[in-house]
């Protein structure tokens, strides 16, 4: 089924030290599983993606993608999410990290989106 679908994602980030963005408006398209999007990100760049979203069950999806948008990590990125469908709106976990010093440190990002 074609889908497009707006959004409004609120966000933590564990386990990261910088000030990182916490509203993420979003819009989406999917069709067939196939994604195509884009949000205002936690470092307030403009991420595009694509990709593809996979759903084991009614409420439960793994969205593999590319994301543009992080420059940290070069202007390509791998895009990882899993989600948990609460009626029209959902919960998300995705893996995320930072650059400090020269260092990259791992942490999560954990949130709720509500679905227009």
């Amino acid at each position: 089924m074609d889908m497009l679908t707006f959004g409004l994602a609120v966000s933590m980030h564990i386990g990261m030290q910088g000030d990182y963005n916490a509203i993420h408006p979003h819009v989406r398209f999917i069709e067939d599983g196939a994604i195509a999007g884009a949000y205002y990100n936690s470092v307030e760049n403009i991420s595009a993606y694509a990709g593809w979203r996979l759903e084991p069950t009614d409420k439960l999806g793994i969205e593999l993608a590319l994301v543009t948008g992080y420059p940290a990590f070069g202007p390509v990125a791998p895009y990882v999410r899993a989600t948990y469908d609460i009626g029209n709106n959902r919960i998300f976990a995705a893996p995320t990290g930072e650059v400090i010093d020269d260092e990259t440190k791992v942490g999560v990002v954990v949130g709720y989106e509500f679905k227009f």
